[in-house]
């Protein structure tokens, strides 16, 4: 059970880092200038948001394939 904890939340912090910078190219360059701006904006919330919305959809396409796979190995196995 720990070890799947582990596997999830290691895919949400690559899904967390992969968005941010896709949406914030210029966090690689000057990455203090990028946090001090969120500071000063308040919006600290935004980026977890925006993960869970994307880690859901992935998630769910995750189990719609898992199924697939599922019934195409049961098919072969009778």
């Amino acid at each position: 059970m720990l070890k799947k904890i582990k596997t999830e939340l290691t895919y949400f912090t690559l899904i967390l880092l992969v968005l941010a910078v896709l949406q914030h190219s210029d966090l690689l360059n000057s990455p203090l200038e990028r946090i001090g701006l969120m500071a000063e904006k308040g919006n600290y919330l935004h980026p977890l948001l925006w993960t869970s919305v994307v880690y859901v959809v992935i998630s769910f396409l995750r189990l719609i394939v898992k199924y697939l796979l599922h019934l195409k190995n049961r098919n072969k196995v009778k």
